[in-house]
């Protein structure tokens, strides 16, 4: 009662489980990793990419996700209508600032057909900077730039080799330190073609970019205060001192030191929020800032302004990746599946409810009321784990209570045979119940016991949907013995307190009670016998 207190009473959704990509459909993304050197990338920087890139799907409030490491590749698994979150994961995002030496509107150089060392357009509403303390504004917005959020970019070419001669040359003409060279890059820079410099970029170095919009090119200083600084991030909603949705960045002790020193120095320059090397936001300094603390401001969406704050928030990603593939996957094949599961389930508790009838009668009945009440417990907790952890129920679950089902049908059997010997010793049904629950419980305890520490090393050492074959195995071995403890053995005892489910033809056990009257009567004519012997016929 208390369960479905809380399915019904707590929360604004429909009492049903969260269902899996495979149940429900949703998108799967394939991020490629790569490297400067082109070389494979190591084990460790996956791991930890992959970690980062779980942290941000918390942070995007996107529940049933799975991130899995295949080969060199990260693929994220997104349920339900968060394709486009999905697709946004793997951005690098690494966040500099830089000093911004020139600006200059895309439209007012001449473009140079044939040279596109340059970075790639995004699309996305536009968003303009303003750099501040929390108090007030500190800078002015000359420029139109992104919102923030980086779209996926053609990658350099696939042969290793090319991919490093095209960064080498990248840093040879975009990060050169000679000016005519810089004004040369400058007019050359095609900033809708793909960027070899997006995850390569010398940060000792200077820079020439594009803003994420492609209106405006710059010529930026090498990097004064890294995107490791920011100690926290997060997207303000419209008030009085900002229009629009804002991202606001708290500095670290040493970046907040920098941050104050810079702009103490440069009132009335500009500074440029480079992000993935494309600039962000270059906003005018109007004042130094002492507070440690910046603002993003201009067109953000709410949506725009929270998916880069928890990008920032959660760091940078140690690998460039590629966006390799993006498909959307279709429910259709998952509930063909999950009714041939269904079905199979419930054939396989149509064939113990059954047995049991036909085996133990009133026991086998209540077999069956203790299944349905398992059951219902069960949908219970999924329905609420659904809620508060984000559990998302798939095929493989669903295979873990299937055969859950056989592991608390076989903790009834064993408390059903204890107690028939106990009365082929020659006890009553009466007598028997509290005898054979003391020796039954040892064995359900243990077994049980087994099967959840098996559950949990296969969680812990699973990956993917295997884990969640992993988890329900797990929980419905917990949930068993609350329903053998709290509901079986209780109505077993009343059943032995009751005159009419007593009787041998109703409760199944007419067999075993006349075996247990032979040994009875043979404990009387042979006294010195102990309480289980039986005379040679008998046995």
């Amino acid at each position: 009662m208390g369960i479905y207190a809380l399915v019904f009473f707590t929360g604004d959704r429909k009492p049903t489980p969260e269902l899996g990509i495979d149940l429900q459909g949703g998108t799967r993304v394939t991020l490629t990793a790569r490297t400067p050197t082109g070389q494979p990338p190591t084990q460790e920087s996956l791991q930890q990419a992959r970690q980062i890139i779980e942290q941000r799907v918390n942070g995007l409030g996107v529940s049933g996700s799975e991130v899995t490491i295949d080969g060199q590749n990260l693929v994220i698994t997104v349920p339900g209508q968060n394709g486009e979150q999905a697709k946004r994961l793997g951005q690098t995002a690494e966040l500099n600032f830089r000093k911004v030496q020139q600006a200059v509107p895309v439209s007012a150089l001449p473009q140079s057909p044939g040279k596109t060392q340059g970075q790639g357009s995004t699309s996305g509403s536009g968003g303009s900077g303003s750099a501040g303390s929390g108090s007030g504004p500190a800078g002015t917005t000359p420029q139109s730039s992104s919102n923030g959020t980086a779209a996926a970019q053609q990658p350099p070419p696939d042969d290793p080799d090319s991919r490093a001669a095209a960064i080498e040359q990248a840093k040879k003409t975009r990060q050169s330190t000679n000016p005519q060279v810089q004004a040369q890059a400058l007019q050359a820079l095609n900033c809708s073609a793909p960027d070899p410099l997006r995850g390569n970029a010398d940060p000792q170095k200077p820079l020439v970019t594009c803003n994420q919009e492609g209106t405006e090119k710059y010529v930026l200083s090498p990097v004064f205060l890294e995107g490791q600084q920011v100690e926290t991030a997060s997207a303000v909603p419209p008030n009085q001192q900002y229009p629009g949705w804002t991202v606001n960045l708290q500095f670290k002790g040493q970046g907040a030191q920098k941050w104050a020193d810079f702009t103490s120095a440069n009132v009335g320059k500009r500074v440029a929020f480079v992000l993935d090397t494309q600039v962000v936001s270059a906003p005018q300094v109007q004042s130094a800032q002492l507070g440690g603390r910046t603002t993003i401001s201009g067109n953000f969406t709410q949506e725009s302004a929270t998916n880069l704050a928890n990008t920032l928030k959660y760091g940078s990603l140690p690998l460039a990746f590629d966006q390799s593939t993006a498909e959307t996957v279709s429910p259709t094949l998952g509930i063909a599946s999950m009714e041939a599961a269904l079905l199979a389930g419930g054939l396989g508790l149509i064939l113990v409810a059954v047995y049991c009838l036909a085996y133990y009668r009133v026991l086998g009945l209540l077999t069956i009321l203790s299944l349905v009440l398992s059951g219902a417990v069960v949908y219970g907790v999924l329905v609420l784990f659904g809620r508060w952890i984000g559990f998302t129920l798939d095929l493989p679950g669903m295979a873990g209570f299937i055969i859950a089902i056989g592991i608390t049908a076989d903790s009834f059997i064993v408390l059903f045979e204890r107690l028939k010997d106990e009365i082929r010793e020659g006890r009553t049904f009466r007598s028997a119940v509290p005898r054979s629950w003391a020796r039954a419980r040892r064995t359900i305890l243990s077994a049980d016991a087994v099967s959840f520490l098996a559950a949990a090393v296969l969680y812990i050492l699973a990956v993917g949907q295997v884990k969640g074959f992993a988890f329900t195995l797990g929980m419905s071995t917990v949930l068993d013995l609350i329903v053998v403890f709290l509901v079986t053995h209780p109505l077993v005892v009343l059943a032995s307190k009751n005159k009419f489910l007593s009787k041998p033809g109703v409760s199944g056990l007419g067999a075993v009670q006349r075996m247990g009257e032979r040994a009875r009567a043979a404990r009387k004519r042979s006294p010195k016998q102990g309480p289980s012997a039986t005379t040679p016929k008998e046995a």
